[in-house]
């Protein structure tokens, strides 16, 4: 058995330096030389082997296999799933089905800015990041923003502060099923944990969005819409994230956070309706326009939404065997350089029943029941191939890479240097996802990067197991409205296009008062709740 080597240049220091050395180049080809995310991230796992094997002494063969196993394992857990969620999403697309859902919820909101603002940006980019993810949501929100009154770079900046929260479930939870598959931690236990500090985080984005649209009066006027938007969405993320696991919370959110404000709608009004900027609106009539659509219209616009809930709920639950079914299970084992006795491996497990799996049985039953042509299903996927070809790869490339980092030792070597800072660590985990989501513009990407990293460097100083890849993660969902990755997709519907810095200059201050608000939420569940990201068989 290969035995990890914690500091192989003899100096810890100058081994922290080229420990980061992937990290550093990954990060420089994204954000410095604007290479494509599947070439940087190609480019980036061959330097991490090589480096593996000639500074860390990692095995040639070892170190092929715990590469090809991350792969696998990038394939089969993240884009095995992203894929179908983007097929589904784009046979709503392309069927029209999206667009009903759209006018029944414009038809929703009031004249008042402050109601339009919860409604589209809040509650439905988190239906949008959700099912698809990948920067979509602004794309689809943005344009509905600016026709409503907002300019357009305020627009874009509304739609990407509104998705801080949900960012985390994106994609059905591709982020997420990342972490867990570069930890080893149980998915529903990081599920839970993710969910208990994003419920956190989620009380304040909606006030900071009613202060961008209409001002501090405004925003005070209105204060109803902010503490339901932020409860509504909880009460559904919560309890799924906790319960069931990270495919539908943002689904749940979305959709309790819609029922929750059109009830509220019912019983209380803002006492005056405003346009953008906090400017009164001239003989405002009560309610939008209507959406013109009839009941059949509006039960085909929610379907493939209640199709994807019952069957990724019955599939996924814990009632359900099937995601726990393995019928392959392929493992190269090194001795751990940073706890005596134990062992780091590199696992890969086909469970063909997994929640990809589930998405793909719910894109096939939505398929017949809207009885899509063949020349629509071959549209279908000509557009989310186009689409989805790149991020793909790189599921590909990163996981590969992640797994030969963590195998080789480099993630245990720096852990083992970035624990000199002692407790203090608590204030730079979010920091590090921040930053690797701002620079790579993928939360999945930034977990498998950094989440053993994260896990390493708690377990060397004693915090709650699943704290710091908990914060990691959280972080990285704050980092996105500056990253630029992210960005060149939300403003593909805008004059913004190919004009990304503007946006992210933009973003960058709100931001960073979201982050300090994390940071605050990490130092205090370390201080005053470390029990809340304890694993449940450790419990």
């Amino acid at each position: 058995m290969f035995t990890q080597i914690l500091d192989p240049t003899g100096n810890l220091f100058v081994t922290w330096l080229v420990a980061l050395i992937p990290v550093a180049a990954l990060l420089f080809m994204l954000a410095g030389l604007r290479w494509s995310a599947w070439v940087a991230t190609l480019v980036g796992s061959l330097v991490t082997l090589v480096l593996g094997l000639l500074v860390w002494k990692m095995p040639l063969d070892q170190g092929i296999l715990a590469y090809l196993y991350g792969s696998a394992t990038g394939v089969w857990n993240v884009d095995w799933i992203t894929f179908w969620g983007v097929m589904l999403f784009n046979t709503l697309v392309v069927t029209g089905t999206f667009d009903k859902l759209r006018r029944w919820l414009i038809a929703q909101g009031t004249q008042d800015i402050r109601v339009q603002t919860i409604l589209f940006a809040w509650a439905f980019g988190a239906l949008l990041e959700g099912l698809v993810g990948f920067g979509y949501p602004w794309a689809f929100v943005a344009p509905i923003l600016i026709a409503l009154g907002i300019p357009d770079l305020d627009a874009i900046r509304v739609a990407a502060i509104a998705n801080n929260a949900p960012v985390s479930y994106g994609a059905l939870g591709a982020p997420i099923i990342a972490l867990a598959a570069v930890t080893g931690y149980n998915l529903l236990d990081l599920s839970g944990s993710i969910s208990k500090i994003v419920a956190i985080l989620a009380l304040l984005p909606p006030w900071i969005l009613l202060y961008l649209v209409s001002g501090k009066e405004g925003m005070w006027g209105a204060w109803p819409l902010a503490v339901v938007g932020s409860l509504g969405y909880i009460a559904g993320q919560l309890p799924v994230g906790v319960y069931l696991g990270p495919y539908l919370p943002d689904v749940a959110g979305s959709i309790v956070c819609f029922i929750c404000v059109l009830m509220l709608l019912k019983v209380w009004r803002p006492a005056q309706v405003l346009a953008y900027g906090g400017k009164p609106v001239v003989a405002a009539s009560s309610s939008a326009t209507g959406h013109g659509l009839s009941l059949a219209d509006m039960g085909q616009a929610w379907l493939p939404i209640a199709v994807l809930i019952a069957v990724v709920v019955a599939w996924t639950g814990p009632w359900s065997k099937l995601p726990g079914i393995v019928l392959v299970q392929l493992q190269v084992t090194a001795a751990s350089s940073i706890s005596e006795g134990a062992k780091i491996a590199a696992v890969f497990k086909w469970t063909p029943f997994v929640g990809g799996s589930a998405i793909l049985a719910s894109f096939i039953i939505v398929a017949l029941l809207l009885r899509i042509s063949r020349q629509q299903l071959v549209e279908i996927f000509a557009k989310t191939w186009s689409q989805m070809w790149g991020a793909l790869l790189v599921g590909v490339f990163i996981f590969g890479l992640a797994y030969v980092y963590n195998f080789s030792g480099m993630a245990a070597s720096l852990a083992k240097a970035f624990s000199s800072l002692g407790t203090a660590f608590i204030v730079v985990a979010p920091i590090l996802g921040f930053i690797g989501v701002a620079l790579s513009g993928s939360n999945t990407s930034t977990n498998a990067m950094f989440g053993k990293f994260q896990a390493l460097v708690g377990q060397i100083l004693g915090f709650p197991p699943l704290l710091l890849p908990t914060v990691n993660s959280v972080g990285a969902e704050i980092g996105k409205p500056v990253a630029p990755q992210t960005a060149s997709v939300g403003v593909s519907t805008t004059r913004f296009v190919r004009n990304e810095g503007e946006v992210i200059r933009h973003n960058f201050g709100w931001c960073l008062a979201v982050l300090v608000y994390l940071i605050v939420i990490s130092v205090a569940c370390y201080l005053f709740f470390p029990g809340i990201m304890v694993p449940s068989v450790a419990k």
